[in-house]
């Protein structure tokens, strides 16, 4: 048998011993990092009500993304599936991307990452800084075959972000981003937030986030934002509706790192209690908004949320209610000073700056101002009405 072959006893001893050392690695990186800041924003259109952004983008890699890779990491190490010399293949828009190679230079283990042709210079420069290598295809839709294409062909493991990152991140504890938040409220004047905005790529965040605090018997809510161009919207909208999702592809997100074309397995639907759709115009039109007001930039998603922020503080205030609303600062802008940052994008695309920017302006200081956002939830008591 082969567990009485000298050889194998011996590779598989290697294995374990390898497997140790590189799960050792990963918590060592952990213990020398510090947990994100929590950063209040003061809204005087909306007394009572209490803004947060937790900063996701002091991790060493920059996003959100940082926590997703280390789980994915660890899982992977845990499952056996990855070995000394293994190359690690991801197919990813490019934060989570920048965050592996991070991890799989930890290791000493070759990077591959798979993404669009769209995807933004700085973020191609930060994979290859980390010493990861870029794998650029033109179709969005069919990153996740080539990642398999190229795994297969290097002898190599593929990550699969889009697959795993619900199950490989620790929702009950282990310092996980809800965890996080929950601890650093405690002080706060509403210190069990009513609700928690985050947007979803893999839909991961969303999971981590509903699960700790149905698992904890918190009654925060949980509203995921979809931007424009992505099929988790009208997925949730026809579950919740009894209907029979769309199997229909949308278009490639312009909104970096979320918005996704297909639905994809990470994204679980009754982890989250409510969502809405952001334009691009408004996402974007926030995200230079909140620019301005931490004096920092930040990144497109970040906008997207604090759309929901708004359409939550209009709600709550025509309710009479009063507390605490957080939501994910998950980048920071450097890495889109070719696009989101750029007029001469905006014009490519074809996006009204100047009226997006009036509709943010007049939300944010207290008027009735956002568009529809298509609300809907699983609850009657859902999102609620403005």
């Amino acid at each position: 048998m082969p567990f009485h072959d000298d050889a194998s006893r011996i590779a598989c001893a290697r294995q374990h011993a390898w497997t140790a050392a590189a799960i050792r690695r990963i918590e060592a990186d952990f213990n020398r990092s510090a947990d994100t800041h929590l950063i209040p924003l003061a809204l005087p259109g909306f007394p009572g009500i209490d803004i947060y952004f937790k900063d996701e983008s002091s991790h060493p890699t920059g996003s959100l993304k940082h926590r997703l890779a280390r789980s994915l990491f660890l899982y992977a190490l845990a499952n056996g599936w990855l070995h000394a010399g293994s190359t690690v293949v991801e197919a990813s828009s490019g934060s989570t991307a920048v965050s592996e190679a991070y991890f799989a230079r930890l290791l000493g283990l070759p990077f591959v990452a798979v993404m669009p042709a769209s995807t933004s210079p700085e973020k191609i420069a930060a994979i290859e800084f980390h010493g990861g290598r870029c794998h650029l295809v033109r179709n969005a839709c069919d990153i996740a075959a080539e990642s398999e294409r190229l795994a297969r062909g290097t002898g190599g493991h593929f990550m699969d972000q889009f697959t795993y990152a619900e199950r490989a991140t620790d929702w009950r504890a282990n310092n996980n981003i809800a965890e996080s938040i929950f601890r650093q409220m405690e002080q706060e004047p509403h210190p069990v937030p009513a609700w928690i905005v985050c947007s979803a790529g893999t839909g991961g965040t969303s999971a981590t986030i509903g699960r700790y605090a149905r698992y904890r018997g918190l009654a925060t809510r949980v509203l995921c934002v979809d931007p424009e161009y992505s099929a988790f919207h009208a997925h949730y909208a026809a579950l919740s509706q009894g209907r029979t999702p769309p199997e229909a592809t949308v278009p490639g997100s312009r909104i970096e790192g979320i918005g996704r074309p297909t639905i994809e397995r990470s994204f679980i639907p009754g982890c989250v209690d409510a969502m809405v759709r952001v334009p691009d115009a408004l996402s974007l039109a926030a995200m230079r908004h909140v620019n301005a007001r931490l004096g920092r930039r930040v990144g497109g998603s970040t906008g997207t949320n604090f759309v929901g922020v708004l359409r939550l503080a209009q709600a709550m205030r025509a309710r009479g209610e009063q507390g605490s609303i957080v939501t994910i600062l998950c980048d920071g802008g450097e890495r889109y000073a070719h696009s989101y940052y750029d007029p001469e994008w905006y014009a490519a695309q074809g996006i009204d700056v100047a009226n997006a920017d009036r509709i943010i302006a007049l939300a944010a200081d207290g008027e009735d101002a956002l568009p529809d956002l298509e609300p809907v939830s699983r609850h009657v008591d859902g999102v609620p009405d403005r």
